[in-house]
This record gives C-alpha cells, sequence and structure tokens, in this order.
C-alpha cells in the first residue's frame, strides 16, 4: 500500500491519499488548511484522540503519556521530501520550546525499518511513533481521513486540538502558532480567539 502511496506521491509537494477507515471519530473542530488551499475538506476532532503506536524499541505508547504538554504532533513518511526538510525544524522546536512545556512527537506513517535507519541518519531526539496501517488509523482518529504528508496538529497543554497544519511547515509558521498556544495557556487568548489569530496570521505568511 504504502508503495503505490510513494509512487503516486513521487514529485509533489504535498502528498494526499485518501484513508478509508471505518472507526473515524465524529468530525468536531474545522481544521486550518494553511499552506494546502487545495487540499480535502476536513474537520477534526476536539481532542486528543486515543490510540496507540510503537515507538523504535517496540514499546506501545499513546498520546496520553505526554499529558500536560502542548503537543506538536507530525504525521511524516521517509519517501516524503518535504516531510524530511522540514525535520531539522522539528529538532530545533523542541531543543528551543521543550523547557517551555511543548513536546514534538512524529508518526511515521512508514516502515519500521526504514524510519529507524532515517531517524538514525538525522539523529532525531525527539520521540518517535510508527506504523503503516496504524499510522493511517491515527490521522483517522483526529478526524483526517485524507491524509496529506507533511501534516502537524497543534494542541495546547490541556489536550484540546488548535490547528493542523498541512504542508511543509516553515519556521515563521511555527513561532506564529507557538505563540498563539502560549496565549491559550495562559489565558490571554481563548481557543476561538487563538484559532482566529492564527488563520488570519497564516493568511499572511509565505507557504513555502
Amino acid at each position: 500500500m504504502l508503495v503505490a502511496v510513494a509512487a503516486l506521491a513521487a514529485g509533489a509537494g504535498f502528498y494526499v491519499y485518501h484513508q478509508r477507515a471505518a472507526r473515524a471519530p465524529e468530525p468536531a473542530v474545522p481544521a486550518q488548511a494553511a499552506g494546502a488551499s487545495d487540499a480535502p475538506a476536513r474537520k477534526l476532532v476536539a481532542t486528543v484522540p486515543e490510540f496507540s503506536l510503537a515507538d523504535r524499541d517496540g514499546k506501545m505508547h499513546s498520546l496520553g503519556d505526554w499529558k500536560g504538554k502542548a503537543l506538536i504532533v507530525n504525521f511524516w513518511a521517509t519517501w516524503c521530501a518535504p516531510c524530511r526538510k522540514e525535520i531539522p525544524l522539528l529538532q530545533r522546536l523542541q531543543q528551543e520550546h521543550g523547557g517551555e512545556g511543548f513536546q514534538v512527537i512524529g508518526i511515521a506513517v512508514d516502515f519500521r525499518d526504514k524510519v529507524i535507519a532515517y531517524a538514525d541518519e538525522m539523529k532525531i531526539a525527539y520521540p518517535l511513533l510508527m506504523g503503516e496501517q496504524e499510522g493511517l488509523d491515527a490521522a483517522a482518529a483526529f478526524g483526517i481521513d485524507a491524509v496529506g504528508f507533511p501534516f502537524t496538529i497543534f494542541t495546547d497543554a490541556r489536550g484540546r486540538v488548535v490547528v493542523a497544519h498541512m504542508g511543509e511547515l516553515t519556521q515563521p509558521q511555527a513561532d506564529l502558532i507557538l505563540g498563539s498556544v502560549r496565549d491559550i495557556d495562559s489565558g490571554r487568548q481563548t481557543l476561538d480567539q487563538a484559532r482566529s489569530h492564527i488563520e488570519t496570521g497564516l493568511a499572511t505568511l509565505p507557504h513555502g
């Protein structure tokens, strides 16, 4: 399945295919398709969903293992060029903002051996979870049934889904979104105010 996806996606900057998950949750929150205006319509669940995926050692984890953290959940694959390109940025986000309560988690929808080899090559220090169909099921659990790689889910420290950024993340986009998440967690903005601020701000930023 993934081989076919990679072949179809070759040469594209934003990879999209359809996941027909029978148990996708009822959607609740509109997603922000920043940087990917041609991405298919989707809605997000309101809070971090329950699912478990294996880490590089085979141990199962749920996102609840990082309860109390504002999550940056990045869905990616080793065959995806924009995914590979944004990994250094994700590394910096973890290094620079981990102490503030942010946590980057990579979810690799890919073959385990390829993920581990690439993670070792890139010295990825943030947690990695992985699975082929299981990774697609995790995307569906967020309410996303048309998956484009890469995409990144941002939550606040209470586990509420703030926004989904579709496509490669850039530093200005990350700075804008993390600033709004800080405002939510500090009480300076409501969730709706932060989403509106993010949507307006992303519209003024370059997508690449």
